[in-house]
């Protein structure tokens, strides 16, 4: 049995720290993430608790080693400042270490990009930006309710590749009427800005949300699942193309040293802490893996950390089923796969090699050495797949 099996999770497998800012200067009307207006706000307090919170995590965790990476995502955290950055960074380096090299991230708005200080940033220990674009049409950018415009966007990720190394940008696509031949035109123009990092997605309109609550009165008619596939399948063929192919379902790197190390982290079952409001954790302890959420509001997350030197709402112990199904979703994404060893030795039974052999047949996995992997077009059927296969 490999060690792989043996020791089929956990921090081996990538060791991050996630923290969660969760206010925005608007609050986009696709968003479901557990954000809120920043106003006016005094970060101080909120930055404090965070740092008490990633320290107190050190006492649960003695094991664990040097992070391998940092991800300050929301929210937009890019609203907060180097210094403030800073003392995250600092917090997380004197609680668990962070290994020489790591990649540090951290998202931004392009209007925050122009207006913030880059050079302090970097020097507060950030080197990989990850801009969030959306589109460089703006029409599409009114009506996802972005702040900035196309020209802005342009020249945001020209300004962040000028002090980072490795820069990522996000758009969304598949929108109501959106046209494959305005999108193909659309992925030309990004392109053409040089980053070595994409990452795109499809719209996805969930309950609850402004776009939810059109969408129920008729407002707005998402656009339909055959449509979608075959936008997916024209944005894996023309970034493949480009030199950006596709090294998980929604992401795409010029190079491997450009891929997301900390979700790489979360596709291949290691550990990362979640700090801030609502940020979600999974972390080995052990042997056990365990599955938290810090609480959702600021000011209950605050006064937690205050009281009780921690900010965890719920903490659950995963069973060997819940964590075997997690692995195989999560696996199944990045293009280098999951050794189906890994699933068998935490639920305790065998994957279907008849069914494996079926999806084989049909050319949506391959099947090598144990390793499981979504091929392009299994990818449009990924959750489906991993569905099968978990009953």
């Amino acid at each position: 049995m490999t060690d792989e099996a043996l020791h089929p999770f956990g921090p081996h497998f990538g060791f991050g720290l996630y923290v969660h800012w969760p206010y925005c200067a608007r609050i986009c009307p696709y968003c479901d993430f557990n954000v809120y207006a920043a106003k006016d706000r005094d970060p101080s307090l909120l930055v404090e608790a965070i740092c008490a919170d990633i320290r107190a995590h050190r006492n649960r965790m003695p094991e664990h080693g040097a992070l391998d990476s940092v991800y300050l995502g929301g929210g937009t955290p890019s609203l907060l400042a180097p210094g403030d950055v800073e003392r995250i960074l600092k917090a997380a380096d004197e609680a668990f270490g962070v290994k020489p090299g790591a990649e540090i991230t951290l998202e931004a708005n392009p209007n925050d990009v122009m207006r913030a200080d880059l050079a302090g940033l970097r020097s507060a220990g950030v080197n990989r930006l990850s801009v969030g674009v959306q589109s460089l049409r703006d029409s599409a950018l009114a009506f996802l309710g972005r702040d900035h415009d196309a020209d802005g966007a342009r020249a945001s990720v020209a300004q962040a590749m000028r002090v980072f190394r490795s820069v990522s940008v996000d758009l969304i696509y598949a929108r109501p009427e959106q046209q494959a031949d305005d999108w193909q035109n659309e992925l030309a123009d990004v392109l053409a800005l040089g980053m070595p990092h994409l990452s795109l997605y499809e719209l996805t309109i969930k309950e609850g949300t402004p776009f939810g609550l059109a969408v129920g009165r008729g407002q707005i008619t998402p656009m339909p699942d055959d449509d979608q596939a075959d936008m997916f399948e024209l944005t894996q063929d023309i970034l493949g193309k480009a030199g950006l192919p596709a090294y998980e379902v929604s992401n795409h790197a010029m190079s491997p040293e450009h891929q997301s190390v900390h979700n790489l982290i979360y596709w291949q079952g290691g550990d990362w802490i979640g700090a801030g409001p609502g940020a979600h954790g999974r972390v080995t302890v052990g042997g056990h893996r365990y599955a938290y959420e810090a609480h959702r509001r600021p000011e209950v997350y605050t006064a937690n950390v205050q009281a009780l030197g921690s900010g965890w709402g719920d903490a659950e112990r995963l069973e060997p089923n819940a964590i075997a199904q997690e692995l195989l979703a999560m696996g199944l994404r990045p293009a280098s796969g999951i050794d189906i060893a890994r699933i068998e030795a935490v639920s305790g039974r065998p994957v279907s090699r008849e069914k494996i052999a079926v999806f084989v047949d049909q050319g949506w996995v391959t099947f090598d050495q144990g390793v499981l992997s979504l091929t392009p077009s299994g990818r449009l059927l990924a959750d489906a797949l991993t569905a099968q296969l978990a009953s």
